[in-house]
Formats: structure tokens, C-alpha cells, sequence
């Protein structure tokens, strides 16, 4: 019961939290973290012990499923060389020079232990980079490259930790990258196998159900199932679920009815909503159990701290510009993709937040070493914290005045209100063909509203074409219908007041009224 009370509590906080943080225009995850700091040092405050099992088989897989979901496929694959770039040669670059620098720093540390912990700072985080990334208003490429480089880099860091981990527990050796590269090969290519199982297996699930409640929840046993199957066959559980959700996400319109995607939509925004917001509080409330233990020399403390502070950001840069930059002396590269301004590495190296993985995996070092040997555990911990903490806060806050100062080349809204008005046009003509098609021997008054809801439907994308400066029609019909749709709810209510009908009358009443207005709103805000 107590467990259940403080999970209740952190859940009210963090919606308070993201509540808060949207009034005064602040980015959400960073002040849930400033927030768990603070909270962290209160004595009456519940202590809380992160499990890093709870964190990566438990939060990590529905979040990497949802962002998965979300995440278009052709963009994917027309961004899968910097993605790859940054998820794969930059996680495993990172790792071996933060390993190095701790290993320079504290010689009588095993090499293998030292490159645990670079493995385990060494992803920019899932939940991190797409919960800053869209709320900062960064280009579309730009966002699609940190999110993928977000799905697939955990995978290559816990490969590489449970490479390190082996060596520095067992075997007491070192690291060859050979056996990092066919470790990352092996549970990648399980991982994909898995995914690419899961996407036919749940599929048809899917597309066998008809009931939008039952898809909902298979929807929600969907990442655990994948990651419970990549686990036992010792491949990458992150990648499986990566692989599961694009593949279901990109198919989602032939797989669920119209009902089931607006429900599995909306119950994955509520969940990443909460998920999101406790992981973040979570990471801040960790302060006070990561610094109890620490018994280092503050000085030496703070120099190992900025070191590998520093050995994180740098390095992340270092990669980023000749990896952008070198691939387009390539001919067939830079007719493909053209060189970006300069500003486009900028943002996406400064974009490195780590985050709840980082703890996790930090947590997930081994007590001792080989035949029992100590190490400084509780350092390490203290470090992955660290940069956490000051990638997000530091990083993260400062994002959006980055960008602003850098003046990034935005998306162009009129070029993609001029995309969808032009395909809206098609789909119009289509849908008048088939009404003509089926026309014969249905009421001529109700062909002729069909054709009406065709032709506002094309005359809103055309509008959105225009200027702000007056009402268009649409606009205009929004408002007047949004009053309608008031009266006719108060009557609905006052009649159910009154006894003239029933309560399920003004259910079935306000859910068609409430399904109207959403599509009003959504059509506003477009």
C-alpha cells in the first residue's frame, strides 16, 4: 500500500510539474529533473532506489514503441546513414574515449571497467531528445536524425557494456574490438529478427481484431512481448522493439479500424505523457542516494567530474563534423543528400541529453571485479549522474536559444500546406469518382451533402494556403458550429436534468457532439 501511495504521489507531481513547466513556457523534462533535485534533499521525502531491471525492461520499451510508432519509415530510411553514423560510430567513439580518460585518471582501474562507464554515458537519451527535440521547434530532419539516433543507440551501448562487464568480471581482460563489433552484430541482427517476427505476428493480431478496446491492449502488451523474446534468445531488446514499431507504425492505417487509432493513439499519449514525466522527476529524486556514499577528495572529484564532462561534449562534436562533412566528398552522397550549413552539426551536437538509460546502466555495474576485486563503483555512479544532469539541464535549457541565435533554416509551412492541399485535391477527386460510382439509387439530397463535405474538405486545404490576416470561411464555420455545439449540449443536459431522457441518451449524444468538436479543434489548429 505505502508503494502504491508514493507512486501515486510522483505521478501527481509530475503532472504538476509538466503542468507548471507549460505555464511558464519552460521545457518539461528539465524542470522535472530541477524538481526531483530539490525534492531529493527534503528528509520527509520518500527515499527512492531506482532498479535499473525497472527502468530497462519495464519504462525503456513502451517509450521506445510509442517514439517508434510515431516515427515516419521513409524518413527513416532516407536518414539511415547519419543515423547509423551517430547511433553506432559515435556510441562506440564516445565510450572508448571516456574510457581512456578514466583509465588515464585512475590507472590502477581495469580498462574494461573504465569502458563500462563510457558505454554507459555514452547515448543521448530516447525520452530526452524527443521530448526537448519537438517542443524546441527544430527542423524536421534534424528532429528525425536525433530520434533515430535515439531508437537505435542504446542498443549499441548495452551491447557494449555487457561486453565490457564480462571482461572486467570474469575474464579480467581486455576489449577487443573484435569482440565488441561481433557482439553488436549478433544482438543487433537477433534484435531485427525479432522485430521483424513481431511485426508479422502482432500484425495480424491487429488487423484480426475488431474491437478497439482489445487493441488497445494489445497495443500495450506489444513491447514487453518483443522484449521478453530478444531477452531470451540473448539478442538486442531495444532493437526488437525499434524494429516492431516502425513496422506496425508504418502499416497502422491496413492493420486498425478508424476507432482503434484514435483510442491507441490517445492511450500512448497518456502513457508517454506519465511514463515521461516520472522517468524525469525519477532521475532528479536519485541525488540524494548517488552522493551518500561518496568519499572522494572534493578537489579530485570536481577534476575527474569536468574531465569526463568534457570527454563527453567534445567528442560529440569531433565526430559530428567530419562524419557530416567527409561523406559528401563523395560524389554520389552529395547528389544525394547536399552539404548542410554549418548550423545543422551545431544543433545536433548540442542535442545530447542523456538520460534515464544512463542511470540505469549505471546502476547495473557490477559490485566487484574479477576474483573480487574492488573498484570506485560509487564514482562512476556519481559520474554517469553528472552528465545527466548537466547534458539536460545545461544543454536542454539552452537548446532553444541555440537554435533561435543560429537561425536554423525552418521547414517551410507554405510548401507543405501547398504538398497537402495539392494531395487533398487527389483524394477529393477520388472520393468524388467513387461517390459516382455508388451514387445510383441513394437520396439525391444526401449524394449532394457528400459532395459538399468533399468540397469543404478541399477548400480548408487551399485556405490554409492564404493569409492570417482575415477569418477564412472554414475559420469561420469552426466558430459559429463551435457555439452550436454548445446550446445543443446544454439542452441534452438540462433534459437529462429534468428526467425527459435517460442517461445513456445523453451519453451517446455528447460522445457524437464530443467527436465533432474534436475534429473542429484538430482542424484549427492545423
Amino acid at each position: 500500500m505505502e508503494a502504491l501511495f508514493e507512486v501515486v504521489v510522483f505521478l501527481a507531481i509530475a503532472t504538476f510539474g509538466a503542468a507548471l513547466a507549460r505555464r511558464l513556457g519552460l521545457l518539461a523534462p528539465i524542470l522535472l529533473v530541477v524538481l526531483g533535485l530539490a525534492l531529493s534533499f527534503l528528509p520527509f521525502f520518500p527515499q527512492v532506489r531506482l532498479d535499473p531491471e525497472l527502468v530497462l525492461v519495464g519504462i525503456l520499451p513502451p517509450l521506445l514503441y510509442v517514439a517508434a510508432l510515431d516515427t515516419s519509415v521513409p524518413a527513416f530510411k532516407l536518414n539511415l546513414r547519419p543515423i547509423l553514423l551517430l547511433a553506432v560510430g559515435l556510441v562506440l567513439f564516445t565510450a572508448f574515449v571516456v574510457g581512456t580518460v578514466v583509465h588515464l585518471l585512475l590507472p590502477d582501474v581495469p580498462y574494461s571497467i573504465c569502458l563500462a562507464l563510457g558505454a554507459v554515458v555514452a547515448p543521448p537519451d530516447a525520452v530526452a531528445a524527443t521530448a526537448v527535440a519537438r517542443k524546441v521547434g527544430l527542423p524536421r530532419r534534424i528532429v528525425t536524425i536525433l530520434e533515430g539516433e535515439s531508437l537505435v543507440n542504446d542498443a549499441t551501448a548495452l551491447v557494449l557494456l555487457r561486453v565490457a562487464i564480462v571482461s572486467a568480471t570474469v575474464t579480467g581482460g581486455g576489449v577487443g574490438f573484435g569482440d565488441v563489433a561481433r557482439e553488436v552484430l549478433v544482438a543487433t541482427g537477433g534484435g531485427i529478427l525479432i522485430g521483424l517476427l513481431g511485426v508479422v505476428v502482432f500484425g495480424y493480431l491487429h488487423k484480426r481484431t475488431t474491437d478497439a478496446v482489445l487493441d488497445n491492449a494489445l497495443s500495450l502488451i506489444v513491447p514487453f512481448a518483443v522484449v521478453f523474446a530478444a531477452e531470451e534468445i540473448h539478442a538486442s531488446g531495444v532493437v526488437a522493439v525499434v524494429v516492431t514499431g516502425l513496422g506496425i507504425g508504418h502499416k497502422l492505417p491496413l492493420l486498425m479500424s478508424a476507432a482503434s487509432r484514435l483510442q491507441v493513439a490517445a492511450f500512448w499519449r497518456l502513457i508517454r505523457f506519465l511514463l515521461e514525466g516520472l522517468v524525469f522527476l525519477l532521475v532528479g529524486l536519485q541525488l540524494r542516494e548517488v552522493v551518500r556514499d561518496l568519499d572522494e577528495p572534493f578537489g579530485f572529484l570536481a577534476g575527474i567530474t569536468v574531465a569526463v564532462l568534457l570527454a563527453v561534449f567534445l567528442t560529440r562534436f569531433v565526430w559530428l563534423f567530419p562524419a557530416t562533412y567527409l561523406a559528401r566528398l563523395m560524389p554520389r552522397v552529395r547528389r544525394r543528400d547536399p552539404v548542410p550549413p554549418v548550423q545543422v552539426p551545431i544543433v545536433i551536437g548540442w542535442a545530447g541529453m542523456r538520460g534515464v538509460v544512463t542511470l540505469a546502466a549505471a546502476l547495473a555495474l557490477p559490485i566487484t571485479l574479477a576474483e573480487g576485486r574492488p573498484y570506485p563503483r560509487q564514482l562512476f555512479i556519481w559520474l554517469a549522474f553528472a552528465v545527466i544532469v548537466v547534458t539536460l539541464v545545461a544543454q536542454g535549457a539552452t537548446l532553444p536559444a541555440v537554435a533561435r541565435r543560429l537561425k536554423l533554416p525552418a521547414d517551410d509551412p507554405v510548401q507543405d500546406a501547398l504538398s497537402a492541399a495539392a494531395v487533398q485535391q487527389q483524394a477529393s477527386r477520388a472520393a468524388r469518382e467513387r461517390l459516382d460510382e455508388l451514387a445510383d439509387g441513394a437520396p439525391p439530397a444526401v449524394v449532394e451533402r457528400l459532395r459538399g463535405l468533399v468540397q469543404s474538405r478541399t477548400n480548408l486545404a487551399w485556405e490554409r494556403l492564404g493569409g492570417t490576416e482575415r477569418e477564412t470561411p472554414s475559420q469561420a464555420y469552426g466558430r459559429l458550429r463551435q457555439e452550436m455545439i454548445d446550446a445543443e449540449r446544454e439542452v441534452f443536459r438540462a433534459a437529462r436534468d429534468s428526467g425527459k431522457i435517460p442517461e445513456e441518451v445523453l451519453v451517446r449524444a455528447y460522445r457524437d457532439l464530443d467527436l465533432e468538436e474534436s475534429l473542429l479543434r484538430q482542424e484549427n489548429d492545423e
